[in-house]
């Protein structure tokens, strides 16, 4: 279902920047628009899925308020709709969207940053804790979930992670105070170091019917799937992430960017391929078990 076609090169409207693109990374939300159940438009196909892209400025259009000027790095995160999407050497976006790649940062580990960073970022944010407050993370190996770990510290929270034995150095290395074995266990262990509960829990793995237990009365979840909104037993708050609403949230995205910059986020890349192995890329992730993202090259 996936195959290379030829399509008009778009152009950049008011308040808007065309980038040539030289590297989109690969993630969950793609695999579920090639099988077209997410961000399916009234469009007729083709439909090109992305959401994460890196390259050079090429055209601004007119309005656009934007610090990098044509020929400067940048990195963005694009809202897919029919062929609109990141999986293409020419991709438009809001100047809200992007912001400079990060320094001494390839455009290919700057392509795994904006979509799963304000995926992490919005997750924290549905948290709504103060710092000093402890937050549980499932999936912390993987890479919204080691992002979430990033800045969760960032944000000066106490973090309390999963992972499987081999990834308790990875996990321990991204900045958590406490990594535990992964698994509907999960919980226990955590009590055990937190009696009363955690504060909140970020769920990148699906496991929120199990992870639940490990969070206070009262307490708050974010998960980074769909249909899992409302307030359950013990009071608990549950929310979801939709990226799509901080597509145009430039502060928190160049946020993103200057912890970065300071190392205290590292790019989590698994693999490269060149975009006409898509189809591979999506095989590769659909397989599971990267511990990073697959990053399309053009």
């Amino acid at each position: 279902m996936l195959r290379v076609l030829e399509l008009p090169i778009p152009e950049a409207g008011p308040g808007e920047i065309r980038i040539r693109v030289h590297a989109a990374a690969v993630n969950p939300i793609d695999t579920m628009v090639r099988r077209g159940i997410a961000f399916v438009s009234d469009a007729e196909p083709p439909y090109v899925p992305g959401m994460d892209a890196a390259g050079v400025v090429e055209r601004i259009g007119e309005g656009a308020d934007t610090d990098p000027k044509v020929g400067d790095h940048v990195m963005a995160v694009a809202v897919v709709s029919g062929t609109h999407g990141a999986y293409a050497e020419h991709l438009v976006v809001p100047a809200e969207s992007l912001v400079r790649v990060p320094a001494g940062m390839s455009d290919v580990e700057a392509a795994t940053l904006p979509m799963n960073g304000l995926t992490a970022r919005m997750a924290l944010d549905l948290l709504e804790l103060p710092p000093g407050a402890t937050v549980a993370v499932t999936g912390a190996a993987g890479a919204v979930g080691g992002y979430v770990v990033q800045l969760a510290k960032a944000d000066g929270f106490r973090v309390i992670a999963d992972a499987a034995p081999k990834d308790e150095r990875l996990v321990k290395d991204l900045g958590a105070d406490v990594v535990l074995p992964r698994g509907d266990g999960f919980p226990e262990p955590v009590r055990a170091r937190v009696p009363g509960g955690v504060d909140g829990l970020v769920d990148t793995a699906g496991l929120v019917a199990s992870a639940i237990r490990a969070v206070r009365d009262s307490g708050r979840v974010v998960s980074s799937r769909a249909g899992t909104e409302g307030t359950g037993d013990r009071g608990i708050v549950t929310r979801s992430t939709f990226v799509p609403r901080y597509a145009r949230e430039h502060d928190k995205l160049d946020r993103i960017r200057q912890l970065a910059d300071e190392g205290r986020i590292v790019p989590r890349v698994a693999k490269t391929l060149p975009a006409e192995q898509a189809a591979e890329a999506h095989r590769l992730l659909e397989a599971g078990g990267l511990r990073g993202r697959v990053v399309l090259t053009f």
